[in-house]
């Protein structure tokens, strides 16, 4: 697999910004960080469980675009708004990698927007199906 496609979700923002939700490079997957937005409302749920649903949810989608899947991750990096949120995250983030088991970076830091609690990048390689 060749070439280079970028994956978009569809938010105003990307453009604004500059980037895309993902970019497929050959047989790798970048997805970019991705918070809590339920894109096709524009919304963020107040609760750091839901935010970090909606984070793999809408991780789902870009690697279903790119022809990926979760279980293809082979690195993780999540960013949180306070170490303290790490005990309601991990869980969340054990019951959806518990098979795959990527490398993992968890890191706090502050985010542009206050209500995003949670951010998630990651990246796959595309495997021959």
């Amino acid at each position: 697999m060749a070439g280079r496609k970028l994956i978009s979700s569809g938010s105003s923002f990307e453009k604004l910004a500059g980037y895309s939700r993902a970019v497929v490079d050959g047989d790798w997957v970048f997805v970019s960080g991705t918070t809590g937005f339920d894109y096709s409302k524009m919304a963020i749920a107040r609760g750091l469980a839901a935010q970090t649903e909606q984070c793999f949810a809408n991780i789902r989608a870009a690697l279903d675009k790119a022809g990926s899947a979760l279980a293809d991750v082979v690195r993780v990096r999540i960013f949180l708004a306070s170490r303290k949120d790490f005990a309601t995250v991990a869980p969340i983030v054990g019951k959806h990698f518990a098979r795959i088991r990527p490398a993992n970076t968890t890191l706090v830091t502050g985010f542009v927007d206050p209500r995003m609690k949670i951010e998630i990048e990651v990246t796959a390689k595309r495997r021959k199906r």
